[in-house]
C-alpha cells in the first residue's frame, strides 16, 4: 500500500462492527466501540483476555476493515530492541564491499574510506523488523502480540517508541512515522503489564463470546458445518469452560473442534465422537481426563 493512501474511517462503532464482519470477525458491542475509539483518538488499544478469545484475530480484521497494512510483532522472553526494530544485512554488505574492492583493483583507484563506510550503511542494506516496518508504512496496524511474555526492559523500550512514533538509527538518523500506526497490544495475563504502558492505551477485556455469537462465529468461519453441529459444539464448549480446566477452550478451539468433526463427516455431536476428538479442543492431558471422567452425554446436553 502506498504512503499516499489513507485508511478508511468507520463513522460509528456499528459501522466498524459491520466492516469487521465483512472480514469474518464478529465483534461484540464493547470490542467494536474500543476499536472505534482507538481509530478516532489515535490511541493504542490494549486487549487482555484468555488465550483463544480472538485478540490477535481482531487486530488482523481491523487492518482488513480499514485497508491498512498489517504488521505483527510476536513477543517472547528475551526479545530485545534490535530484534524488534531493524538489522543490517551483513551478507549484502560484504558482497558490496567485495564489489567495490574488485572495481578498485581493476581501475587502480582507491576508494575513499569515509565514503566506503557510508556506502555500507545505505538504506538498501537495512532489514526492517516489525516496529520499523510499521513506522515506515502508512497506514498500518501494528499488533504487539502477547506483550506479557516480553521482559520489563523491552516493555519500557516499547513505551518510548509508541510515545514518539519514531526511532533513531545511528547510521541513518531519525525515522518518524508520517502517521503513527494504530497499535493493538494483547496480553494473556501471564504477568501484569506495567501501569505506565496501560495508561497510554485504551483498555478492553475480551470475554468469551456468548452462546449465540459463538454459534454465529462457527457458522461464519465454517459454512460447511450444520447449524445443529455448530450449536452443539458451542453448548459443549460453554460447559467445558465451567469445569475449572487448566486451559479452558476459547473460540480458536471451538473452530478447531468443529472443523475436525466436520472432517469426519459429523452433522451432530455424540459422546463417542466427542471423546475421540477431544485432542482438537483440549491441550492438556489433565483437562482431557477431567472431561472424560464426566458424563459426556450430560456435558453435550444430550
Amino acid at each position: 500500500m502506498s504512503s499516499e493512501e489513507t485508511p478508511e474511517r468507520p463513522a460509528s462503532p456499528k459501522e466498524l462492527a459491520r466492516a469487521l464482519a465483512d472480514s469474518a470477525y464478529l465483534a461484540d458491542d464493547g470490542l467494536a466501540t474500543a476499536g472505534y475509539l482507538a481509530l478516532r483518538l489515535g490511541r493504542p488499544l490494549f486487549l487482555e483476555g484468555d488465550a483463544g478469545v480472538g485478540k490477535t484475530a481482531f487486530a488482523q480484521a481491523l487492518a482488513d476493515a480499514t485497508g491498512a497494512h498489517f504488521v505483527r510483532l510476536q513477543c517472547y522472553e528475551g526479545l530485545d530492541a534490535a530484534q524488534a526494530l531493524y538489522d543490517w544485512d551483513f551478507t549484502r554488505q560484504i558482497l558490496h564491499l567485495r564489489t567495490v574492492e574488485a572495481t578498485a583493483h581493476a581501475t587502480g583507484e582507491r576508494p575513499d574510506p569515509a565514503e566506503l563506510e557510508a556506502s555500507l550503511y545505505d538504506r538498501r542494506f537495512l532489514i526492517a523488523r516489525p516496529l520499523l516496518e510499521a513506522l515506515e508504512t502508512t497506514p498500518s496496524v501494528l499488533l504487539v502480540d502477547e506483550i506479557d511474555r516480553a521482559d520489563d526492559e523491552f516493555e519500557a523500550f516499547l513505551l518510548e517508541v509508541l510515545s514518539e512514533a519514531a526511532i533513531s538509527i545511528p547510521e541513518l538518523g531519525r525515522v518518524t512515522a508520517a502517521t503513527p500506526p494504530l497499535t493493538v497490544l494483547t496480553s494473556n495475563r501471564t504477568r501484569e503489564v506495567h501501569d505506565a504502558l496501560k495508561r497510554r492505551c485504551l483498555y478492553h477485556w475480551v470475554e468469551h463470546p456468548g452462546f449465540e455469537r459463538e454459534v454465529a462465529i462457527l457458522r461464519r468461519r465454517l459454512p460447511e458445518i450444520t447449524e445443529r453441529l455448530a450449536s452443539e459444539v458451542a453448548a459443549a464448549i460453554r460447559r467445558m469452560r465451567d469445569l475449572d480446566l487448566i486451559k479452558p477452550p476459547g473460540v480458536a478451539e471451538s473452530l478447531d473442534w468443529a472443523n475436525a468433526l466436520a472432517t469426519l463427516g459429523a452433522r451432530s455431536l455424540d459422546p463417542d465422537l466427542a471423546a475421540a476428538t477431544l485432542g482438537a479442543v483440549l491441550k492438556y492431558r489433565e483437562d482431557a481426563e477431567r472431561v472424560r471422567s464426566t458424563d459426556l452425554a450430560e456435558l453435550l446436553g444430550a
